[in-house]
């Protein structure tokens, strides 16, 4: 194993360790606080600021990421992420619940600062390292790109089953004292395996300069707000709310989750095999996002009309079309991730790279709120609908994705 396959490697596991902590974090908070007796708008409002801060974490941590190195933000991802659990922990049931919503609100903004610098900073250290092995002859970014998405996102699934669990076993503040000594584990392995300066470059000296992406870049981003608002307007509050007042208990509805989002990853894994590949990167690629963006769309769509004519087994038949659902999305998401990396430059990847998780994290955000409110005012139906709409203007967006670099570099 060379160098680069090593540091690869290295962030990958990291990674991994992250995000299981993260899946457990959403889990414990949304059941804990369900259990509680709170609204799905509430519930809605206490992951509001966490997916807020991701917007200008994801700006700002690029730009930190290229001007200080990628390891110093992983690690003060990390560390920032432990920050959040041990204020989330502080929690006292003697709060008025005024108090205890504004407790949590400020944790989980405090966690998604650290989701999104350690993100950035692990999506721009692929970027870093792949150019190594190019340097090389192992140039192979579809790959490991595919590889870390997936493998991040099965993790993310073993999370949403270890935050049902440890809720049900070990309760609330033990279950997040037991992530935070997990993270201090994996915190220490990132700050003696990885070179400090890992990624560092000369950053964008001003605003202006920061936001003036290409052309590809700029239509990737809008295509990934509403592709993400799309999941999470039905992800967030809505499916785990209705599955939970259909009979299912906290574990079931944890391992449900965790399942579809397991299976999510591996078919992100193997998008490489799923879609043409290109001598280029980008004439074979471009076509297979806006195809999947189409394909994805019809399903919501489906399934909002299950739901309005009260289909059998409706309960079932939402489990198995959302399972379509993940299938689609996943290469989809797989195939936008690969193209933020075709599309950026190499000497300022992790601001390239920031700038589209921003976009990642609004649309995050406007799924989030969407998805408490359209299932207080129409329940699952609404949800579903709002998602397809959002469907279709994610493949309106991939229709100004640009063939070539060239182009989006000229239009840029």
């Amino acid at each position: 194993m060379n160098a680069a396959e090593r540091h690869y490697a290295i962030v990958t596991a990291s990674y991994w360790g992250f995000t299981l902590t993260d899946g457990a974090l959403r889990m414990l908070v949304l059941l804990h606080f369900y259990q509680l007796g709170y609204s799905s708008v509430t519930l809605a409002f206490l992951f509001l600021l966490y997916e807020a801060a991701g917007i200008a974490a994801n700006l700002l941590g690029g730009w930190l990421a290229t001007r200080y190195g990628i390891t110093r933000m992983l690690t003060v991802g990390l560390a920032t992420q432990i920050t959040g659990f041990t204020l989330l922990s502080l929690l006292n049931p003697a709060w008025t619940a005024a108090m205890s919503v504004a407790w949590v609100v400020l944790a989980q903004g405090v966690c998604g600062v650290a989701k999104d610098l350690t993100k950035t900073a692990s999506k721009s250290a692929i970027k870093v390292t792949q150019a190594q092995a190019k340097e090389q002859g192992t140039g192979q970014l579809f790959r490991w790109v595919a590889w870390f998405t997936g493998s991040k996102n099965a993790m993310k699934g073993i999370g949403f089953f270890l935050g049902g669990l440890l809720l049900q076993t070990l309760g609330f503040q033990a279950s997040l004292w037991a992530m935070a000594a997990l993270l201090g584990l994996v915190l220490l392995g990132v700050v003696t395996s990885l070179p400090q300066m890992m990624g560092k470059s000369k950053a964008s000296g001003s605003a202006k300069e920061l936001f003036a992406k290409n052309a590809g870049i700029n239509a990737l981003a809008a295509a990934r707000v509403v592709l993400f608002g799309a999941r999470d307007v039905w992800f967030v509050v809505s499916l785990p709310v209705f599955l939970y007042s259909a009979g299912w208990n906290f574990t079931m509805v944890g391992s449900f989750l965790a399942a579809w989002t397991i299976g999510y990853g591996l078919v992100q894994a193997l998008a490489p095999h799923l879609v043409r590949r290109s001598s280029d990167g980008l004439s074979s690629e471009v076509p297979a996002a806006r195809w999947w963006s189409a394909l994805l769309a019809f399903v919501p769509m489906g399934l909002a009309l299950a739901v309005a004519f009260q289909a059998p087994a409706l309960e079932w038949v939402v489990v198995g079309g959302l399972c379509l659902f993940g299938f689609a999305f996943a290469v989809n998401s797989s195939v936008h991730s690969y193209l933020i990396l075709a599309y950026a430059g190499s000497e300022k990847a992790a601001e390239d790279v920031g700038f589209y998780y921003a976009a990642n994290a609004l649309g995050r955000f406007v799924g989030t709120l969407l998805s408490g409110l359209l299932y207080q005012w129409g329940g699952l139906l609404y949800a579903l609908i709002g998602s397809a709409l959002m469907l279709g203007l994610c493949w309106l967006a991939t229709l100004a994705l640009p063939l070539s670099k060239e182009t989006s570099n000229n239009h840029g």
